[in-house]
């Protein structure tokens, strides 16, 4: 699925969600880990405060819902393009309600709204990567072929097989491959990674980006519960109306 997006990772919006206080004890995650809830919502409020005054974008921020532990992952339950956004049928039934609070938000920034409809289809949008040319589907037990084909079909945009070639950059730590970009007119090339503390061979490849505004974020805490970076904000790029 490939086609050229003028303006990557130029965002104007992001949409947040509050920990809940369930997060700790019944979020989803593949090792049964500790979570120590007073330090995972301090981690997120530093988040948020880089999203929105370090960085300057508008940061909408959803309540937490105690019914739905893992809430704060706001990245699973929407997949954005320009001004479309799908909105997704997580794979853990769990899940499936905290698209409710996001589509609100989304069609409260007049993004144009499109529903899974189908119910053998799954997607979970951490399994989506958008590199500005192509969209990656990693197939998984919340990720589905059918879920895939629908978001190949949404954003139609997307429709020649690609060969373009992507210049790496390797770290020794999975999860630290896990970071956000952005180029914002007022910063230039942007990278919120993982904090030396964290992972610190991970930590100096990054250094090695001269070019860029980079900003250690922590993580220590949510990714206990099996989440990233990119899980915590749906980013958005929303023109000016004239």
């Amino acid at each position: 699925m490939a086609g050229v997006m003028t303006g990557f990772g130029n965002f104007t919006h992001a949409v947040v969600r509050a920990i809940p206080s369930s997060l700790a004890k019944e979020a989803l995650r593949m090792n049964v880990l500790d979570v120590d809830l007073v330090k995972a919502q301090r981690e997120h409020e530093v988040y948020v405060g880089v999203l929105k005054h370090k960085l300057g974008l508008q940061v909408i921020e959803l309540p937490a819902d105690e019914s739905l532990p893992d809430c704060v992952f706001v990245e699973d339950v929407a997949v954005v393009c320009g001004d479309t956004a799908l909105i997704t049928r997580p794979g853990a039934e769990s899940r499936r309600k905290e698209t409710e609070a996001m589509r609100r938000a989304l069609k409260e920034l007049d993004l144009n709204i499109v529903e899974m409809s189908d119910e053998n289809a799954t997607l979970d949008g951490g399994d989506v990567l958008f590199t500005g040319r192509e969209f990656f589907v990693g197939l998984s037990k919340r990720t589905n072929q059918k879920g895939a084909e629908i978001l190949a079909d949404v954003f139609k945009i997307m429709q020649q097989m690609s060969d373009h070639r992507y210049n790496k950059l390797t770290v020794p730590d999975d999860i630290a491959a896990n970071t956000i970009y952005m180029n914002l007119p007022s910063k230039g090339h942007v990278l919120l990674h993982c904090t030396p503390e964290e992972f610190p061979e991970s930590a100096k490849v990054f250094e090695k980006l001269k070019d860029h505004m980079l900003i250690p974020v922590s993580n220590m805490e949510k990714v206990k519960v099996d989440g990233a970076l990119t899980c915590c904000s749906v980013l958005i790029n929303k023109k000016a109306k004239v």
